[in-house]
Protein backbone atom coordinates (compact mmCIF):
# COMPACT_ATOMS: atom_id res chain seq x y z
CA UNK A 1 0.00 0.00 0.00
CA UNK A 2 1.24 3.63 -0.75
CA UNK A 3 1.78 5.54 1.73
CA UNK A 4 0.04 9.04 1.82
CA UNK A 5 0.99 12.55 1.42
CA UNK A 6 -1.32 15.66 1.74
CA UNK A 7 0.12 18.48 -0.05
CA UNK A 8 -0.75 22.30 0.56
CA UNK A 9 -2.47 22.83 -3.07
CA UNK A 10 -3.24 26.37 -4.67
CA UNK A 11 -4.33 24.92 -8.32
CA UNK A 12 -0.85 27.43 -9.70
CA UNK A 13 1.84 25.91 -11.26
CA UNK A 14 4.15 24.92 -7.89
CA UNK A 15 1.52 22.53 -6.83
CA UNK A 16 0.58 21.24 -10.33
CA UNK A 17 4.02 19.96 -10.80
CA UNK A 18 3.86 18.80 -7.22
CA UNK A 19 1.27 16.64 -7.57
CA UNK A 20 2.87 14.69 -10.84
CA UNK A 21 6.16 14.60 -8.88
CA UNK A 22 5.21 13.37 -5.72
CA UNK A 23 2.97 10.66 -7.36
CA UNK A 24 5.16 9.16 -9.97
CA UNK A 25 8.87 10.01 -8.49
CA UNK A 26 7.94 9.50 -4.99
CA UNK A 27 5.40 6.48 -5.77
CA UNK A 28 2.81 8.46 -3.07
CA UNK A 29 -0.70 8.20 -2.76
CA UNK A 30 -1.57 12.51 -3.11
CA UNK A 31 -4.07 14.14 -1.27
CA UNK A 32 -4.01 17.69 -2.39
CA UNK A 33 -6.01 20.39 -0.14
CA UNK A 34 -6.78 23.57 -0.30
CA UNK A 35 -6.87 26.02 2.83
CA UNK A 36 -8.95 28.82 1.52
CA UNK A 37 -8.56 32.36 3.33
CA UNK A 38 -11.17 33.74 1.96
CA UNK A 39 -9.74 34.40 -2.20
CA UNK A 40 -11.85 32.20 -3.62
CA UNK A 41 -15.03 32.04 -4.46
CA UNK A 42 -17.45 29.05 -4.78
CA UNK A 43 -16.99 28.79 -8.93
CA UNK A 44 -13.11 29.10 -8.57
CA UNK A 45 -12.89 26.33 -5.47
CA UNK A 46 -14.85 24.22 -7.82
CA UNK A 47 -12.15 25.16 -10.64
CA UNK A 48 -9.13 24.05 -8.29
CA UNK A 49 -11.15 20.90 -7.07
CA UNK A 50 -11.47 19.91 -11.27
CA UNK A 51 -7.63 20.17 -11.78
CA UNK A 52 -6.35 18.51 -8.83
CA UNK A 53 -8.24 15.72 -9.94
CA UNK A 54 -7.79 15.83 -13.73
CA UNK A 55 -3.85 15.83 -12.12
CA UNK A 56 -4.58 12.25 -10.32
CA UNK A 57 -4.77 13.25 -6.72
CA UNK A 58 -6.84 10.70 -5.20
CA UNK A 59 -8.74 13.24 -3.14
CA UNK A 60 -8.97 16.81 -2.47
CA UNK A 61 -10.49 18.60 0.26
CA UNK A 62 -11.25 21.99 0.56
CA UNK A 63 -10.86 23.73 3.87
CA UNK A 64 -12.45 26.98 4.96
CA UNK A 65 -10.64 28.97 8.01
CA UNK A 66 -12.02 32.67 6.37
CA UNK A 67 -13.83 32.98 9.85
CA UNK A 68 -10.44 32.00 11.85
CA UNK A 69 -8.00 33.77 9.96
CA UNK A 70 -10.21 37.33 10.36
CA UNK A 71 -11.18 36.22 13.98
CA UNK A 72 -7.55 35.42 14.87
CA UNK A 73 -5.63 37.70 12.77
CA UNK A 74 -6.66 40.26 10.21
CA UNK A 75 -8.47 41.60 13.13
CA UNK A 76 -5.69 42.71 14.49
CA UNK A 77 -3.81 44.08 11.88
CA UNK A 78 -6.78 46.51 11.46
CA UNK A 79 -6.34 47.02 14.96
CA UNK A 80 -2.86 48.14 14.81
CA UNK A 81 -2.83 49.35 11.05
CA UNK A 82 -0.21 47.32 10.10
CA UNK A 83 1.90 48.18 6.90
CA UNK A 84 5.20 46.38 6.65
CA UNK A 85 7.55 48.80 5.33
CA UNK A 86 4.84 51.13 5.85
CA UNK A 87 3.62 49.42 2.65
CA UNK A 88 2.20 46.30 2.37
CA UNK A 89 -0.60 45.04 4.78
CA UNK A 90 0.96 41.18 4.83
CA UNK A 91 -1.43 39.85 2.80
CA UNK A 92 0.24 36.53 2.11
CA UNK A 93 2.61 36.75 5.56
CA UNK A 94 -0.78 36.76 7.85
CA UNK A 95 -2.26 33.76 5.79
CA UNK A 96 0.18 31.02 5.97
CA UNK A 97 -0.09 30.26 9.27
CA UNK A 98 -4.24 29.43 9.07
CA UNK A 99 -3.34 27.50 6.17
CA UNK A 100 -0.23 25.02 7.45
CA UNK A 101 -2.80 24.67 10.63
CA UNK A 102 -5.68 23.45 8.42
CA UNK A 103 -3.05 21.41 6.56
CA UNK A 104 -1.53 19.91 10.04
CA UNK A 105 -5.19 18.76 10.73
CA UNK A 106 -6.31 17.47 8.07
CA UNK A 107 -3.07 15.31 7.62
CA UNK A 108 -3.56 14.09 10.80
CA UNK A 109 -6.99 12.83 9.87
CA UNK A 110 -6.84 11.10 7.49
CA UNK A 111 -3.37 9.51 8.97
CA UNK A 112 -0.75 10.94 6.10
CA UNK A 113 3.02 10.33 6.96
CA UNK A 114 3.59 13.13 5.21
CA UNK A 115 3.19 16.79 4.31
CA UNK A 116 4.18 18.57 0.83
CA UNK A 117 4.23 22.12 -0.15
CA UNK A 118 5.34 23.94 -2.94
CA UNK A 119 7.66 26.68 -1.47
CA UNK A 120 10.91 27.49 -3.39
CA UNK A 121 14.26 27.72 -1.25
CA UNK A 122 14.53 31.47 -1.40
CA UNK A 123 11.30 32.83 -0.18
CA UNK A 124 9.42 33.04 3.09
CA UNK A 125 6.71 30.60 2.78
CA UNK A 126 9.05 27.53 3.04
CA UNK A 127 9.66 28.68 6.86
CA UNK A 128 6.50 29.61 7.62
CA UNK A 129 4.97 25.91 6.98
CA UNK A 130 7.94 24.33 7.74
CA UNK A 131 8.32 25.70 11.26
CA UNK A 132 4.16 25.15 11.82
CA UNK A 133 4.72 21.93 10.63
CA UNK A 134 7.48 20.63 12.94
CA UNK A 135 6.28 22.69 15.74
CA UNK A 136 2.76 20.87 15.76
CA UNK A 137 3.38 17.59 13.99
CA UNK A 138 6.81 16.77 14.39
CA UNK A 139 5.73 12.82 13.71
CA UNK A 140 4.94 14.25 9.81
CA UNK A 141 7.60 14.36 7.33
CA UNK A 142 8.10 17.11 5.42
CA UNK A 143 8.56 17.42 1.37
CA UNK A 144 9.11 20.30 -0.75
CA UNK A 145 9.57 18.90 -4.36
CA UNK A 146 10.33 22.83 -5.94
CA UNK A 147 12.96 23.76 -2.89
CA UNK A 148 14.83 20.58 -2.93
CA UNK A 149 15.10 20.30 -7.20
CA UNK A 150 16.04 24.06 -7.42
CA UNK A 151 13.78 24.26 -9.82
CA UNK A 152 12.60 27.84 -12.29
CA UNK A 153 9.08 27.74 -12.84
CA UNK A 154 10.17 27.29 -16.73
CA UNK A 155 11.54 23.79 -16.21
CA UNK A 156 7.97 23.18 -14.38
CA UNK A 157 5.90 23.99 -17.14
CA UNK A 158 8.13 21.93 -19.01
CA UNK A 159 8.23 18.99 -16.97
CA UNK A 160 4.10 19.20 -16.91
CA UNK A 161 4.30 19.55 -20.86
CA UNK A 162 6.05 16.45 -21.30
CA UNK A 163 3.45 14.97 -18.93
CA UNK A 164 0.55 15.82 -21.53
CA UNK A 165 -0.49 18.45 -18.97
CA UNK A 166 -2.06 21.84 -20.27
CA UNK A 167 -2.73 24.71 -18.94
CA UNK A 168 -2.52 28.66 -19.75
CA UNK A 169 1.01 28.42 -19.67
CA UNK A 170 0.99 32.43 -20.47
CA UNK A 171 -1.06 33.10 -16.94
CA UNK A 172 0.82 30.29 -15.05
CA UNK A 173 4.09 32.91 -15.86
CA UNK A 174 3.24 34.86 -12.58
CA UNK A 175 2.35 33.23 -8.70
CA UNK A 176 -0.88 34.82 -7.66
CA UNK A 177 -1.77 33.98 -4.22
CA UNK A 178 -4.74 35.45 -3.60
CA UNK A 179 -7.00 35.61 0.01
CA UNK A 180 -9.05 37.79 1.70
CA UNK A 181 -6.49 40.25 3.22
CA UNK A 182 -5.23 40.57 -0.28
CA UNK A 183 -3.56 39.45 -3.59
CA UNK A 184 0.55 39.20 -3.89
CA UNK A 185 1.99 38.99 -7.81
CA UNK A 186 5.23 37.55 -8.48
CA UNK A 187 7.01 37.39 -11.55
CA UNK A 188 9.65 37.81 -13.99
CA UNK A 189 9.39 42.29 -13.18
CA UNK A 190 9.77 41.32 -9.42
CA UNK A 191 12.87 39.66 -9.93
CA UNK A 192 14.60 42.99 -10.90
CA UNK A 193 15.40 45.87 -8.75
CA UNK A 194 14.00 48.59 -12.11
CA UNK A 195 10.78 47.00 -13.55
CA UNK A 196 7.53 47.36 -12.29
CA UNK A 197 4.41 44.69 -13.14
CA UNK A 198 2.64 45.12 -16.43
CA UNK A 199 -1.10 46.36 -15.70
CA UNK A 200 -2.22 42.86 -17.28
CA UNK A 201 -0.53 40.91 -14.66
CA UNK A 202 -3.13 42.29 -11.93
CA UNK A 203 -6.02 40.20 -11.58
CA UNK A 204 -8.19 43.18 -10.94
CA UNK A 205 -8.64 45.76 -13.35
CA UNK A 206 -9.62 49.80 -13.57
CA UNK A 207 -13.47 49.31 -14.58
CA UNK A 208 -14.37 52.82 -13.77
CA UNK A 209 -13.23 56.17 -14.36
CA UNK A 210 -15.74 58.03 -11.90
CA UNK A 211 -15.02 59.22 -8.31
CA UNK A 212 -17.16 57.62 -5.75
CA UNK A 213 -18.05 58.30 -1.93
CA UNK A 214 -17.12 55.20 0.54
CA UNK A 215 -18.39 55.13 3.97
CA UNK A 216 -17.31 52.92 6.68
CA UNK A 217 -18.73 52.88 9.98
CA UNK A 218 -16.43 51.26 12.86
CA UNK A 219 -17.69 49.99 16.40
CA UNK A 220 -14.88 49.07 18.73
CA UNK A 221 -12.63 48.88 15.53
CA UNK A 222 -14.28 46.49 13.70
CA UNK A 223 -16.04 47.17 10.76
CA UNK A 224 -20.60 47.70 11.61
CA UNK A 225 -21.58 49.51 8.34
CA UNK A 226 -20.49 50.12 4.42
CA UNK A 227 -22.00 53.19 2.94
CA UNK A 228 -24.99 52.52 5.49
CA UNK A 229 -25.45 48.58 5.38
CA UNK A 230 -24.63 46.95 8.65
CA UNK A 231 -22.90 43.44 8.42
CA UNK A 232 -23.06 41.13 11.65
CA UNK A 233 -20.19 39.13 9.54
CA UNK A 234 -17.04 40.98 9.33
CA UNK A 235 -15.72 38.46 6.34
CA UNK A 236 -18.35 39.89 4.23
CA UNK A 237 -17.95 43.41 5.13
CA UNK A 238 -14.12 43.02 3.74
CA UNK A 239 -15.94 41.45 0.65
CA UNK A 240 -17.90 44.54 -0.16
CA UNK A 241 -15.07 47.20 0.33
CA UNK A 242 -12.74 44.98 -1.92
CA UNK A 243 -15.46 44.67 -4.48
CA UNK A 244 -16.02 48.66 -4.25
CA UNK A 245 -12.69 49.31 -4.45
CA UNK A 246 -11.02 47.11 -6.49
CA UNK A 247 -13.28 48.48 -9.85
CA UNK A 248 -11.00 51.31 -9.18
CA UNK A 249 -7.85 49.77 -9.19
CA UNK A 250 -6.62 51.21 -5.78
CA UNK A 251 -4.06 49.72 -3.18
CA UNK A 252 -1.72 48.45 -6.05
CA UNK A 253 1.80 48.65 -4.72
CA UNK A 254 5.63 46.61 -5.09
CA UNK A 255 6.71 45.23 -1.64
CA UNK A 256 10.47 45.57 -1.06
CA UNK A 257 11.96 44.10 2.31
CA UNK A 258 14.25 41.41 4.12
CA UNK A 259 13.29 37.91 3.81
CA UNK A 260 13.23 36.00 7.07
CA UNK A 261 16.29 34.05 5.66
CA UNK A 262 18.18 37.46 4.93
CA UNK A 263 17.87 38.16 1.40
CA UNK A 264 16.14 41.20 -0.03
CA UNK A 265 12.84 40.35 -1.57
CA UNK A 266 10.33 41.95 -4.04
CA UNK A 267 6.73 41.54 -4.87
CA UNK A 268 3.92 42.87 -6.17
CA UNK A 269 0.32 43.14 -4.74
CA UNK A 270 -3.11 44.73 -5.13
CA UNK A 271 -5.02 44.78 -2.06
CA UNK A 272 -7.90 47.42 -2.34
CA UNK A 273 -10.20 46.30 0.75
CA UNK A 274 -7.05 45.97 3.53
CA UNK A 275 -5.27 49.60 2.24
CA UNK A 276 -9.00 50.70 2.72
CA UNK A 277 -9.59 49.85 5.72
CA UNK A 278 -6.36 50.27 7.20
CA UNK A 279 -6.46 53.94 6.20
CA UNK A 280 -9.69 54.56 7.31
CA UNK A 281 -8.64 53.08 10.99
CA UNK A 282 -5.98 54.67 11.40
CA UNK A 283 -7.59 57.95 10.91
CA UNK A 284 -10.53 57.24 13.14
CA UNK A 285 -7.56 55.98 15.91
CA UNK A 286 -6.01 59.77 15.35
CA UNK A 287 -9.10 61.74 16.51
CA UNK A 288 -9.88 59.43 19.19
CA UNK A 289 -7.11 58.10 21.13
CA UNK A 290 -4.81 60.27 23.05
CA UNK A 291 -1.06 60.72 22.09
CA UNK A 292 0.46 57.95 24.35
CA UNK A 293 -2.07 55.65 23.22
CA UNK A 294 -1.22 56.16 19.44
CA UNK A 295 2.79 55.73 20.58
CA UNK A 296 2.73 52.78 22.19
CA UNK A 297 0.22 51.25 19.81
CA UNK A 298 2.39 52.13 16.63
CA UNK A 299 5.44 50.50 18.71
CA UNK A 300 3.56 47.31 19.81
CA UNK A 301 1.59 46.84 16.05
CA UNK A 302 5.46 47.22 14.51
CA UNK A 303 6.48 44.08 16.61
CA UNK A 304 3.44 42.77 15.55
CA UNK A 305 3.61 42.90 12.00
CA UNK A 306 7.47 42.12 12.06
CA UNK A 307 6.94 38.75 14.15
CA UNK A 308 3.91 37.95 12.30
CA UNK A 309 5.95 38.39 9.18
CA UNK A 310 8.81 35.93 10.19
CA UNK A 311 6.91 33.04 10.93
CA UNK A 312 6.51 33.69 14.88
CA UNK A 313 2.90 33.76 14.84
CA UNK A 314 2.65 30.82 17.93
CA UNK A 315 5.05 32.75 20.30
CA UNK A 316 3.19 33.78 23.20
CA UNK A 317 4.03 37.11 23.26
CA UNK A 318 1.98 37.66 20.32
CA UNK A 319 -1.60 36.54 22.65
CA UNK A 320 -0.20 39.68 25.21
CA UNK A 321 0.00 42.00 21.65
CA UNK A 322 -2.98 41.25 20.85
CA UNK A 323 -4.86 41.86 24.55
CA UNK A 324 -3.06 45.62 24.56
CA UNK A 325 -4.91 46.22 20.92
CA UNK A 326 -8.37 45.09 22.14
CA UNK A 327 -7.82 47.21 24.41
CA UNK A 328 -6.82 50.04 22.52
CA UNK A 329 -9.97 49.93 20.49
CA UNK A 330 -12.62 50.67 23.44
CA UNK A 331 -13.08 54.47 21.99
CA UNK A 332 -12.63 53.78 18.04
CA UNK A 333 -16.43 54.40 16.85
CA UNK A 334 -17.19 56.08 14.73
CA UNK A 335 -18.32 56.68 10.81
CA UNK A 336 -15.24 57.38 8.33
CA UNK A 337 -15.50 58.96 4.86
CA UNK A 338 -13.68 58.04 1.55
CA UNK A 339 -13.45 59.31 -1.92
CA UNK A 340 -12.57 56.78 -4.48
CA UNK A 341 -10.28 57.57 -7.75
CA UNK A 342 -8.62 55.81 -10.49
CA UNK A 343 -5.57 54.11 -8.68
CA UNK A 344 -6.06 55.95 -5.51
CA UNK A 345 -8.11 57.46 -2.88
CA UNK A 346 -8.40 59.78 -0.02
CA UNK A 347 -9.73 59.56 3.42
CA UNK A 348 -11.63 62.74 3.70
CA UNK A 349 -12.85 62.70 7.10
CA UNK A 350 -14.24 61.48 10.15
CA UNK A 351 -17.57 61.63 12.65
CA UNK A 352 -17.44 60.21 15.91
CA UNK A 353 -19.06 60.63 19.65
CA UNK A 354 -15.63 60.47 20.60
CA UNK A 355 -13.58 62.68 18.77
CA UNK A 356 -11.42 64.27 21.04
CA UNK A 357 -11.00 67.50 18.21
CA UNK A 358 -14.74 68.29 19.60
CA UNK A 359 -13.56 68.68 23.73
CA UNK A 360 -14.84 72.13 23.93
CA UNK A 361 -10.91 73.39 25.25
CA UNK A 362 -10.16 75.04 22.01
CA UNK A 363 -10.01 74.98 18.02
CA UNK A 364 -6.48 74.17 16.85
CA UNK A 365 -4.52 77.11 15.59
CA UNK A 366 -7.92 79.52 16.63
CA UNK A 367 -9.33 80.10 19.94
CA UNK A 368 -8.00 78.83 23.09
CA UNK A 369 -11.46 78.23 26.03
CA UNK A 370 -9.55 76.17 28.67
CA UNK A 371 -6.06 78.30 29.10
CA UNK A 372 -4.53 81.88 29.14
CA UNK A 373 -1.83 83.37 27.19
CA UNK A 374 0.05 83.77 30.84
CA UNK A 375 -0.64 79.61 31.27
CA UNK A 376 0.86 78.98 28.16
CA UNK A 377 4.11 81.72 28.66
CA UNK A 378 4.60 79.93 32.10
CA UNK A 379 3.99 76.33 30.73
CA UNK A 380 6.65 77.16 28.01
CA UNK A 381 9.34 78.73 30.66
CA UNK A 382 8.89 75.10 32.97
CA UNK A 383 8.85 73.01 29.32
CA UNK A 384 12.43 74.93 28.52
CA UNK A 385 14.15 74.83 31.89
CA UNK A 386 16.20 71.37 30.75
CA UNK A 387 17.87 73.29 27.36
CA UNK A 388 18.38 76.34 29.46
CA UNK A 389 20.45 74.58 31.62
CA UNK A 390 22.27 72.76 29.45
CA UNK A 391 23.23 75.41 27.19
CA UNK A 392 23.82 77.36 30.50
CA UNK A 393 26.59 74.70 31.00
CA UNK A 394 27.40 73.85 27.58
CA UNK A 395 27.73 77.70 26.22
CA UNK A 396 28.18 77.53 22.21
CA UNK A 397 26.95 73.42 21.85
CA UNK A 398 23.19 74.24 20.64
CA UNK A 399 24.42 77.06 18.21
CA UNK A 400 23.38 75.48 14.66
CA UNK A 401 25.85 76.50 12.06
Amino acid sequence: MKEKVVLAYSGGLDTSFCVKYLSIEKNLEVYSAIANTGGFDEEEVKSIEEKAYQLGVVKHETLDVTDSYYRNCIRYMIYGNILKNNTYPLSVSSERIFQALAIVDYARKIGAKYIAHGSTGAGNDQVRFDLTFQILAPEIKIITPIRDLLLSREAEIEYLKNLGVERDWKKMEYSINKGLWGTSIGGKETLTSDKGLPESAYPSQLLTDQEEDLEIEFVKGEIHSVNGKKFTNHVDAIKVIESIGSKHAVGRDTHVGDTIIGIKGRVGFEAAAPMIIIKAHHVLEKHTLTKWQMYWKEQLSNWYGMLLHEAQYLEPVMRDIEKFLDNSQTNVTGKVFIKLKPYRFEVVGIESSHDLMKSGFGDYGEVNKAWTGADVQGFTTILGNHLKIFNNVNKGQLDIK
